[in-house]
């Protein structure tokens, strides 16, 4: 509190949106908290695993991630939604009535096509949250926690069913402070129809240009100067502002 009276209006408003962040996140991690507990005194069959609401889960890390990003306690942070092989079943509020495999799923789009489709909009609007909060953050220079941040969402499969990696669909917000093109799309990705299979096994495609390419460039916008990252060939030009 001694701190605050010294500050001006500017940092005493900022000094305030910090530590309500923190509170929002006491709040969150207090109410799965009580969550397991109720799920506890339940007389079933004990779950290997307590299906919490997935998308608060989600939110409440990226909350934490956020935070840690605002304060400096780091300037890197990876939030991993799930591991790409993973059969334990998800409860996606607001999606399906019971805990549903989301690869288990990926293995039968046939049936699942629109379960899918609905599982893809539901991680693309946890994205949005995170990206409309750092948004939100105003930073010393006027400019916003977003704006000086390279918050990159995508996946190491481009299909979940033939764990293919070509044609990897990647969304890349903020700017790195202003170095980085955004509102942009770029294709660089020259594979089409479906992937060629050889004896049971997948072929990936080598056209395009390797995921590691976006690392690179990434890397050199952060000041890193590397000339090869992993399977890079170059940076990406059309990226850079």
């Amino acid at each position: 509190r001694s701190l605050k009276r010294q500050l001006g209006h500017s940092d005493q408003q900022k000094f305030n949106e910090y530590f309500d962040s923190i509170r929002t996140i006491e709040t969150q991690v207090d109410r799965l908290e009580r969550m397991k507990g109720e799920l506890k005194k339940v007389k079933l069959a004990e779950p290997a695993e307590a299906h919490l609401p997935r998308g608060e889960y989600i939110r409440l890390m990226g909350d934490l991630m956020v935070v840690a990003l605002q304060s400096g306690l780091t300037n890197v942070a990876t939030l991993m939604v799930g591991p790409e092989r993973w059969d334990t079943p998800y409860l996606f509020e607001s999606l399906f009535e019971k805990p549903r495999s989301h690869h288990g799923m990926s293995h039968n789009q046939g049936k699942y096509i629109d379960d899918l489709l609905k599982v893809d909009r539901f991680h693309v609007a946890q994205f949005a949250y995170l990206i409309e909060k750092m948004a939100n953050i105003e930073e010393a220079n006027g400019s916003s926690l977003l704006d000086n941040t390279i918050f990159t969402y995508g996946s190491g499969l481009g299909d979940g069913a033939t764990h293919q990696y070509s044609a990897l669909p990647i969304v890349v917000a903020g700017s790195g402070g202003g170095k980085l093109i955004t509102g942009k799309h770029l294709n660089l990705s020259e594979t089409s129809g479906p992937v060629p299979k050889k004896k049971g096994k997948i072929i990936n495609l080598k056209q395009g240009q390797p995921l590691a390419n976006l690392w690179l460039t990434q890397a050199n916008v952060l000041g890193l100067k590397l000339n090869r990252f992993a399977e890079s060939t170059g940076t990406l030009s059309g990226l850079l502002a």
